[in-house]
């Protein structure tokens, strides 16, 4: 089984503004008032970007690697409500991509959106039901939001695969900017929200989790917490993800919000990415935390066992954001990011090496360069 994963995708603001059906650029934030200024600042940055593009070209030269390593799911986090109404929720900044703009997702072939973040609702609880439209009549499956709690609950089951089932939950974190007016409850939509990481927020995970889970299936937990700077990993992040494997019997546990990626552990043979960082937004030219280069990103492919479901192999491909677009990482922008995650690996007794195809290879600590 193998399985392509990545952080946060956001296709909203300038992003939405270069495809063929924007959305109206008004914006409502505190120093910029027109999405087509984030595409101003990326032209400044790199030259000229052309307007309606193909769906795929956001993807870039990720579309080739990714279907050169055939995964057999894909699964990323969307981190842009799909509307064209509803207001904006009055949090500074709101991001949103127009319906008919939908073919970006379907162009990377995405088996399944995770949707528990703290832009989905951007737009109101409005803009989150055009989202759960939108992605549904487009055959992508979502996990952690719906139209009420157990709606929000409820895991995406992808079955693609002959004779295996995978289970997507996905759950949002106050730390990460989720208001908690956004969890979902009875009769009122929402995210699949997680007041705190506490003993009973964990036994109520387990038992939603048990109740969905058959024999045989692979579960996979996506998590939106934490800051967006810096590598630090709070204690109660570590116990909990280790809890979810060993007391939720989860398999992959797939953290975001970082704008960077932060280390890798992998517990009881399951691993844990606690921050896959961005992949795609239109931050470029935005100036600040230059040092920590959230123009680089990540996609990640996990190859594991087909009874025990442990980890097999981790690789990594690096891509540079360029023009609002992927474009494949230089082998001295890849070797940046490995020393940078074999030094958070190092912790957990694992590290990182390059490969000869640039690519950057999760490795056991007799293995570190």
């Amino acid at each position: 089984m193998r399985l392509f994963l990545c952080g946060d995708v956001m296709t909203g603001r300038g992003i939405d503004q270069i495809m063929p059906h924007p959305s109206d650029p008004a914006i409502h934030e505190s120093h910029v008032r027109s999405a087509l200024d984030y595409v101003r600042l990326a032209e400044r940055l790199s030259g000229e970007i052309p307007r309606a593009v193909p769906f795929d070209y956001i993807w870039g030269d990720a579309l080739d690697e990714i279907d050169r390593r055939e995964p057999d799911l894909r699964i990323i986090n969307l981190e842009t409500s799909i509307t064209a109404r509803g207001k904006p929720e009055p949090k500074g900044i709101n991001y949103r991509m127009h319906p008919d703009n939908v073919g970006c997702i379907v162009a990377a072939e995405i088996d399944c959106c995770t949707l528990a973040n703290n832009h989905i609702a951007d737009w109101g609880m409005e803009g989150l039901k055009d989202t759960l439209v939108a992605l549904q009549r487009a055959g992508i499956a979502t996990a952690g939001a719906g139209l009420d709690a157990d709606a929000a609950m409820r895991p995406a089951l992808l079955d693609k695969v002959p004779g295996k089932r995978v289970l997507v939950f996905a759950f949002a974190c106050p730390a990460s900017g989720v208001p908690a007016s956004w969890a979902a409850g009875k009769g009122r939509p929402g995210v699949n929200f997680l007041l705190d990481l506490g003993e009973r927020c964990l036994a109520s995970v387990a038992a939603g989790i048990a109740k969905w889970r058959q024999s045989g299936d692979l579960v996979l937990v996506s998590i939106h917490w934490g800051s967006n700077w810096g590598y630090d990993l709070p204690a109660q992040h570590l116990r909990f993800a280790r809890a979810l494997i060993d007391r939720a019997e989860v398999d992959i546990v797939h953290g975001h919000s970082s704008h960077h990626p932060l280390g890798i552990e992998v517990h009881a043979g399951k691993p844990i990415l606690y921050g896959c960082g961005d992949f795609i937004n239109d931050y470029e030219g935005i100036r600040g935390y230059d040092e920590l280069r959230p123009d680089l990103t990540l996609a990640y492919f996990v190859d594991l066992e087909d009874r025990s479901h442990r980890l097999r192999s981790l690789e990594m491909v690096p891509f540079r954001l360029h023009k609002l677009r992927l474009a494949r990482a230089s082998e001295r922008d890849a070797a940046w990011l490995r020393e940078i995650l074999d030094r958070e690996c190092h912790r957990f007794g694992r590290g990182v090496r390059q490969s000869e195809l640039n690519t950057l290879v999760l490795c056991g600590p007799e293995a570190r360069p």
